[in-house]
């Protein structure tokens, strides 16, 4: 219920994969200078697409879980208001329960009127030979008076006075009931929308989190794409360098005289034309060599720091990867808890007011 959580599948584990290897055949390509002085990268670019496609992917899926998770909320709603009308209809059945076995007919104020028994119950005309009702005569009193017409209509009069109470009493605990029941329903309304605005709430921040740690991991591979550039640029300087001191200290703008060379080999020299090793070609020597070794410690330091700066971006990406599947699960753990509690919590109250 609420899970914000979304585990990394086998697709995402599959494009962190494609990623990293598309890193290391970037990296190839960089360090290979044939691919990159010919032209333009091809194998890049798409990798690049690629991955934009796979980030889409990801985001849809993403997507996808959210609205997932909306109709799983608005269904818990719709429990939520079957229960509550499936309470109310319980209490209707235990009202009528109530009813048909304590007020029956027989408790009825005018019930005297069409009792069916009525005549086995009345006192007879004639109790035994000293009954004071009969007179001398042996008729059973025929003054025309009802004696007990007073007492019997002090007591219907009590009786109507009884019962009133009784129904005044049993419509004011009906309409106390049914108003403390709107009010819970009221309040449960209430509880239930403040939640659903909390849980969009939090929706939001969790949204604009993984947009930061988007932003700040595409910072981080654009500072990394520029230092990169910065380098080349740097290397292709230093190259053009080299080529114009080559050319300015070659033996074609020197004036070298080449002709005691040998036509058998670069290492022979004709010895009636050699005059020997002159000074200048002894320090060029010397430099040409310090050069070779400088460039290469430089090729070697470049290709060390490219080594460290990559490592440290795999690392920052897989730290911020793991922070964010962390906080998920936190996040996800919190609220699917904090539904359980409200559960239990709405259970328990309908049960007691059940």
């Amino acid at each position: 219920m609420y899970k914000f959580d979304l585990p990394l599948d086998t697709r995402e584990a599959n494009a962190i994969a494609r990623r990293r290897n598309g890193e290391q055949q970037r990296k190839s390509r960089i360090f290979d200078a044939r691919t990159r002085q010919i032209g333009v990268d091809t194998a890049g670019l798409s990798a690049q697409i690629e991955e934009k496609r796979l980030r889409d992917q990801v985001e849809n899926e993403r997507k996808n879980a959210y609205d997932s998770e909306m109709v799983k909320n608005s269904q818990i709603c719709t429990l939520l208001d079957t229960r509550q009308k499936n309470d109310t209809m319980q209490q209707n059945v235990q009202l009528n329960k109530f009813r048909s076995e304590q007020q029956t007919a027989a408790s009825r104020r005018e019930f005297d009127l069409y009792d069916p028994e009525s005549k086995k119950k009345d006192k007879p005309a004639r109790v035994s030979d000293d009954d004071p009702r009969c007179q001398v005569s042996g008729l059973q009193l025929f003054q025309g008076e009802d004696l007990s017409a007073k007492e019997r209509k002090k007591l219907q009069q009590e009786q109507m006075r009884e019962w009133i109470k009784q129904q005044l009493s049993e419509k004011n605990r009906e309409k106390e009931a049914a108003m403390h029941a709107e009010t819970l329903y009221q309040k449960k309304m209430m509880h239930l929308d403040s939640r659903a605005v909390q849980l969009g709430q939090e929706e939001d921040e969790c949204r604009r989190n993984l947009n930061i740690a988007t932003k700040s991991y595409n910072a981080a591979l654009d500072a990394e794409r520029k230092a990169k550039e910065a380098i080349d640029k740097q290397k292709e300087l230093d190259d053009n360098f080299t080529e114009l001191s080559n050319q300015v200290f070659g033996d074609t703008l020197t004036e070298n005289p080449g002709v005691a060379q040998s036509s058998f080999g670069a290492h022979r020299v004709i010895t009636d034309r050699w005059k020997g090793m002159s000074d200048e070609q002894k320090v060029a020597i010397m430099k040409i060599r310090e050069q070779q070794q400088a460039e290469k410690q430089r090729k070697s330091e470049e290709e060390s720091e490219l080594q460290k700066e990559y490592e440290r971006s795999q690392l920052l990406q897989a730290n911020t990867a793991i922070l964010l599947e962390r906080e998920r699960a936190r996040q996800a753990a919190e609220i699917e808890k904090k539904i359980a509690e409200e559960n239990m919590r709405l259970q328990k109250r309908t049960e007691r007011y059940i």
